[in-house]
């Protein structure tokens, strides 16, 4: 169960539900958005439907919940949530592009991707700072002074931020240098950590687990969500199947229905599902023909020399002309670009 506050409900409102609950035996989350304060009620509904919650003061309505994920479910928003990330926006009525470096590897070759974004029409740069990998002997990232380089492209650009933390401990710092928060696939079951950046102020952007189902995705951005924070951005970046001419399956078909469950913003990674640079701008044009609500494409001036995953980066030219095919696609199906 949720209760939705009013707008006007006071502090003591919020505190005056959550001591009823929990002294029903249940455990109240209040997560603060821009409009309503919510209360997601964990417990015996039909103990929580016998203290008269709609009749005390600040309450605006009860929703009863069946999903498993009850903060993020789309009966909570029948309306989609648009997230912002500094000036930039993530919702249906638009469609974004995020891009930038897989890795920051130095000044200049994140500006010249930075650049490169920005010329051809994001309005989010994405950049790797810390890298997790399959082998310890890989590129790892380059740590604070990758954050660094980032806040620099950043002041160049005007882009705001969004790059990946991998533990607890590293939360506060990557916050203090990031506009928005990544988890990345394999950490999406990393509870520690959801609940860490859920008690951020920052956009939180979650990819998929790349053996995760729909529900075990959506449990985890309750995890964030449950803690206050529901600035939310779900990422679709491939799933783990028996095929291997790909580097991974982009379950598109996931992606809508992860739409149609909940209110939170979908986006699409083409480049870690593919992992081949040739099949990145097809898959881009597939997803917002499905309805994605944004992509996320790794940028490279020199992907031959890339000290991570190389393979799938795109140049700059070569995301210009994608963005000039995703522009058409958008205005055909009436959307807007951005």
């Amino acid at each position: 169960m949720v209760v939705v506050m009013k707008r006007d409900a006071t502090e003591a409102d919020i505190e005056r539900v959550s001591e009823k609950v929990r002294e029903a035996g249940g455990e109240a989350f209040v997560s603060r958005g821009a409009v309503h304060t919510i209360i997601g009620l964990v417990g015996d509904t039909a103990s929580f439907m016998g203290l008269g919650l709609d009749n005390f003061p600040g309450v605006d309505h009860l929703i009863q919940v069946g999903k498993p994920y009850k903060m993020v479910a789309r009966a909570l928003h029948p309306q989609p949530t648009t997230v912002k990330v500094g000036p930039a926006a993530v919702g249906r009525e638009t469609f974004t592009i995020i891009a930038g470096p897989c890795a920051v590897e130095s000044d200049e070759q994140a500006l010249a991707a930075a650049r490169g974004a920005k010329a051809a029409g994001a309005t989010i740069l994405r950049g790797g700072a810390y890298k997790p990998r399959t082998s310890p002997y890989s590129f790892q990232g380059l740590g604070e002074r990758g954050l660094e380089i980032l806040a620099r492209c950043r002041e160049d650009t005007g882009l705001p931020v969004v790059t990946e933390v991998m533990e607890p401990r590293d939360v506060e710092l990557v916050a203090s240098w990031a506009d928005a928060l990544q988890v990345g696939t394999r950490n999406m079951q990393n509870f520690a950590l959801l609940k860490e950046v859920g008690a951020t102020s920052k956009p939180v952007l979650l990819k998929r687990g790349f053996s995760a189902t729909v529900e075990e995705w959506l449990m985890a951005a309750e995890y964030v969500a449950q803690r206050g924070n529901s600035e939310i951005i779900l990422c679709e970046r491939g799933i783990r199947t028996f095929e291997t001419a790909t580097r991974n399956t982009l379950d598109l078909g996931g992606m809508v229905v992860a739409q149609q469950e909940s209110h939170l913003p979908v986006i699409v990674d083409p480049s870690h599902a593919m992992g081949h640079r040739e099949l990145v701008a097809p898959m881009a044009r597939a997803a917002i023909a499905a309805g994605a609500d944004g992509v996320m494409i790794d940028v490279h001036h020199d992907p031959g020399e890339a000290l991570c995953d190389g393979p799938q980066a795109l140049t700059p030219g070569d995301l210009l002309e994608l963005s000039k095919d995703l522009n058409a696609l958008a205005l055909a199906l009436g959307r807007q670009l951005v």
